[in-house]
């Protein structure tokens, strides 16, 4: 089942991607109708949107996806019910399908809750008190952004049809446009987890290895961004603002917890995080090919990075803790060296596809008119971006192994490394490629010399930092302990997850426990259901010991009931 859809998926890919490139050079869209159901001249309609970016990213959704399945063919295959788990896989990347080829909000809505229910099925799927909470936090954080498109659905009915693409100019200046928009971008921040909504992204770890890989790549979480790419026309100045001050501090925020979590697959997905508030901000600072650009790179080597998580988690016992690491660049070359390359795609490295895109962003920013605070708070971030991913390196390739002294630690299977391997070829290669095809002309940016080298001191200055981060001293405590209070802080995501978790649940808990207490445990419960019942259950007692068959209460009733006629 694996190998039908790897075929499946990486044909239909290529397909996609020459389709897409044929559309991209001769400016070209088509919009398609299916007519499904017509009643009293009252019609369903089906419409799909095919352009050069809709093609190009269902291509890259697919091959991801294609290499995802194929590698989880030896991740997942001591588990019994494989089959169930691909089958999982197939209706998520459907769904994704089915979101980016909708220009109208009743179909996005359907590929919206596809990737939230399936998303739920596979963060539960590990049956453990851990999973089904992490499932429950992500299925709940996606509803808010669901009840969100839904509303916007109900807002739209004021306007004739539900195919947005068409009012995307108009909402600018239309007063009750503005409010599908803000409903649209609220949606958007929930999927793609900016704050306050991102407490569900590193939860979503729970999930098998080779979903995160998916889910963080080019599915659940861009489908956010996606969504703000294809409304970024309706978009006016507040919800620009909005949206480059809530990215930023996501962006921050994540690098800063990042730097400080000793979960390898939670490292990754801050970094995810990360960068999708780099794809935001840019997305608001007006320039939406840019962050299309970035996330077709971004998904690229982040799967593959997820992919090599995997696979070290996979030999190593299901250990994710990388102060547990060690060493390993002797042990798995073949992955550690897919490991760096994603890494340094990450941070930038000239020459990697990761490169094409944050350097021009870089540039870009440089060259617009925007605050200081912005500029500050973008290169902080393209430095702790730096840093986390040093720190990872040295913790997990550097050194000596922390697994045990009796452990035989090594790459993986043909099959799982086959995976990795159809993936790096992009990884290397894509940036330059897609920056030929995408922008028609090369982007030359002229700055000042102390700009130019302003992101190359924050690279090795991040890489400074990343090393002194990831020190241990002779009882393997780590130096970010020393200042544990700050550490717990930063780790924690600026304890957002305590306040999406226990904040929500707490007080509600609280109430009820009271309630219990007073009311059921209390004077009403004494004098409510407790007093009927005692006092019917004495009676009934007293009238059964009556009628049981005794001669002296027999004889006792018999007098008592002369006395009584006597009597009276």
């Amino acid at each position: 089942m694996c190998l039908i859809y790897f075929v499946f998926f990486s044909i239909v890919s290529l397909l996609s991607f020459g389709l897409g490139v044929w559309f991209l050079a001769l400016d070209f869209t088509v919009f398609f109708e299916y007519n499904l159901v017509m009643v009293n001249s009252s019609s369903i309609v089906m419409t799909m949107l095919f352009d050069w970016m809709t093609l190009v990213f269902i291509s890259f959704v697919l091959i991801i996806s294609g290499m995802v399945v194929y590698y989880s063919q030896e991740y997942m295959g001591s588990d019994l019910y494989i089959n169930r788990f691909i089958t999982l896989v197939a209706m998520f990347v459907f769904s994704m399908v089915l979101l980016i080829v909708s220009p109208n909000l009743i179909s996005i809505l359907l590929g919206w809750d596809g990737l939230g229910l399936v998303s739920y099925c596979l963060v539960i799927y590990y049956q453990n008190v851990k999973s089904f909470s992490a499932g429950m936090l992500t299925a709940l954080s996606n509803r808010v952004g669901d009840v969100a498109l839904l509303m916007a659905i109900a807002w739209m009915l004021n306007f004739g049809s539900w195919n947005y693409v068409f009012y995307l100019e108009e909402a600018k200046g239309d007063k009750s446009m503005v409010f599908i928009t803000w409903l649209v971008i609220l949606a958007g921040m929930t999927k793609s987890a900016q704050i306050p909504f991102s407490s569900w992204l590193p939860a979503a770890m729970a999930a098998p290895t080779p979903v995160s890989a998916l889910v963080h790549s080019s599915t659940l979480v861009t489908a956010g961004v996606y969504l703000f790419i294809r409304f970024n026309f309706a978009l006016g100045e507040s919800a620009l603002y909005f949206l480059l001050f809530v990215s930023s501090m996501t962006m921050f925020m994540s690098g800063l917890g990042a730097s400080f979590e000793f979960d390898l697959k939670k490292i990754i997905a801050l970094s995810t995080l990360s960068q999708l508030g780099l794809m935001i901000m840019v997305l608001s600072l007006g320039a939406y090919k840019l962050a299309f650009f970035h996330l077709l790179v971004h998904a690229l080597f982040k799967a593959l990075l997820f992919m090599c998580a995997g696979s070290i988690i996979h030999v190593m016992g299901n250990t994710q803790d990388i102060r547990s690491m060690g060493g390993l660049a002797y042990n798995m070359p073949i992955t550690s060296s897919y490991f760096n390359v994603c890494n340094l795609a990450l941070c930038g490295l000239p020459f990697l596809s990761g490169f094409y895109s944050k350097d021009l962003i870089a540039e870009v920013m440089s060259m617009g008119y925007i605050s200081l605070y912005v500029y500050v708070i973008f290169y902080l971030s393209l430095g702790l971006t730096v840093c986390y991913s040093f720190r990872l390196v040295y913790y997990s390739f550097v050194g000596d192994s922390n697994y045990g002294a009796l452990s035989s630690v090594g790459d993986p299977g043909m099959i799982m490394l086959r995976g990795m391997s159809g993936l790096i070829f992009f990884v290397v290669f894509s940036g330059s490629f897609l920056g030929w095809l995408i922008f028609p002309l090369p982007y030359v940016i002229v700055l000042p010399y102390s700009m130019k080298v302003t992101a190359l001191v924050l690279v090795f200055l991040g890489m400074f930092m990343g090393y002194e981060l990831a020190k241990f001293d002779f009882s393997r405590v780590s130096l970010s302990f020393a200042s544990y209070g700050y550490s717990w802080f930063f780790a924690n995501m600026w304890n957002m997850p305590m306040i999406s978790t226990v904040g929500l649940s707490y007080y509600p808990l609280a109430g009820g426990g009271l309630m219990f207490k007073m009311l059921d445990h209390g004077w009403a419960e004494y004098f409510g259901a407790q007093k009927i019942y005692s006092v019917l259950s004495y009676n009934s007692k007293l009238s059964q010991l009556m009628m049981f068959n005794s001669i002296k209460v027999f004889f006792v009733l018999m007098v008592v009931w002369f006395l009584i006629v006597f009597m009276f």
